[in-house]
């Protein structure tokens, strides 16, 4: 039975109010979505049928500016999960202090089984649904599962045709033509490996002593796979919806990369120019490799692959969260019994929105920024946010998760309190 990915993440949510002392006012501003769009898409298909695909946009809460947030194409999507994505949005930029409110949008499909012409139609006629609902300032989606710069394109084409106006800063993740920004299709793997690296500093480690298992080859692992490859660490294995490889040796990112670009297979090679040769690996299933006796476990792919059913199997010492909810909230006393280090979602992939936030402000100023700048202001938030946290974990001795949702927390009741509260009445002059 399909977790209520929703309830699972308000039931963490609570659990952390009462322990770091938020107000209950504060988890009450946060326990209800502010509105949620839902739609039934007619997508003419190229056999000349109509086929209908149950589509959503949640704007969770912007109390902290307007909402951001992707939109996903997955044959699992439903209104609880987008739901759920959208408060974690709301976390996240608060946590790294981005001036956005927490969104989501996603469409029930499997888009494999679509042709290209099929999903642009499905991408316009999302935007045609949600035309009154988004904007530069009030709503801004971007890519997530199974979208990327080409549809966000298509998104933006259209909003921009209903408008009758250009409006760059309505879609981020779009092509660097249309206004997209360097650096944002590699950001939230780089987000990911900067924390990694900020940890690697507070605890002495040495790169080269430390065995890294990815779950999850898509944009988020694999730029976190290359970047630590480069950095020396040692990648033994990755997957993706298919599986996974491992190799006790260590696997040649680039390689693999290359490799699934062209024969749509994971496969552990080493290539010279292009020629690829398969080098000695294991095939394990997506399940073997969170079992892995590895230093660090990234789950990079979907919600809830951890629960309490296989948390007491994870041997990993640290677990960084790529993917948006891989671990469920009763997994996580599992882990701290295992005293299992989490990098919650909400910071280590927090380097997508982070750039987009980039993104949209080069729109609103007419600018473009260099790789280098994009990267360099990058790292600043993804530290300061980072090193934020790991004083309030060593101030208060609470697990990193608690310390970056307390963060995120404190400022969501800050909004709420200027806003007006009852304290706020009560207790001013």
């Amino acid at each position: 039975m399909k977790t209520d990915l929703l309830q699972d993440a308000l039931h963490r949510l609570h659990h952390i109010v009462k322990e770091t002392g938020i107000s209950e006012a504060t988890y009450q501003a946060l326990a209800h979505p502010s509105r949620t769009l839902i739609s039934s898409l007619p997508v003419r298909m190229d056999d000349g049928s109509t086929g209908y695909f149950k589509a959503y946009r949640c704007q969770y809460n912007d109390l902290l500016g307007p909402t951001k947030g992707g939109v996903r194409f997955h044959q699992q999507t439903d209104q609880s999960e987008v739901a759920a994505l959208a408060l974690w949005m709301t976390l996240k930029c608060a946590a790294v202090n981005v001036p956005f409110g927490g969104a989501k949008g996603g469409v029930t499909v499997d888009p494999k089984l679509l042709s290209a012409m099929e999903l642009e139609r499905l991408a316009r006629a999302y935007v045609r649904a949600n035309a009154d609902f988004i904007g530069p300032e009030q709503d801004i989606p971007a890519p997530d599962v199974y979208t990327n710069a080409r549809i966000m394109g298509w998104m933006m084409d259209e909003y921009e045709k209903i408008e009758r106006r250009k409006a760059p800063g309505v879609i981020t993740g779009k092509p660097l033509i249309f206004g997209g920004s360097e650096g944002r299709e590699s950001a939230t793997g780089r987000g990911a490996f900067l924390v990694i690296e900020a940890l690697a500093e507070k605890l002495d480690w040495q790169p080269f002593n430390k065995t890294v298992a990815i779950q999850g080859f898509g944009n988020g692992g694999y730029h976190c796979a290359r970047l630590l490859h480069h950095a020396g660490y040692k990648v033994v294995a990755v997957s993706d919806s298919k599986g996974g490889i491992y190799s006790k040796q260590g696997l040649d990112i680039e390689s693999i990369y290359q490799e699934k670009q062209t024969s749509k297979a994971l496969k552990a090679v080493y290539c010279d120019g292009s020629v690829c040769e398969t080098v000695e690996h294991k095939v394990i299933t997506n399940q073997d490799l969170l079992e892995l006796d590895v230093d660090i476990l990234i789950p990079a792919a979907l919600s809830n692959v951890i629960d309490e059913n296989n948390a007491d199997k994870v041997n990993a010492r640290y677990i960084v969260e790529i993917a948006n909810g891989p671990i469920s909230s009763n997994a996580d006393s599992i882990l701290a019994e295992k005293n299992v280090y989490v990098v919650p979602d909400i910071l280590a992939n927090a380097g997508g929105v982070i750039v987009s936030y980039f993104e949209w402000c080069q729109n609103r100023q007419g600018e473009k920024w260099s790789l280098e700048k994009v990267q360099e202001k990058l790292a600043c938030y993804m530290t300061n946010a980072f090193d934020t946290a790991w004083l309030t974990t060593q101030k208060h001795k609470i697990p990193l998760r608690e310390a970056v949702y307390k963060q995120a927390l404190l400022r969501i009741e800050s909004a709420i309190e200027a806003h007006g509260t009852q304290n706020y009445f009560t207790n001013g002059d």
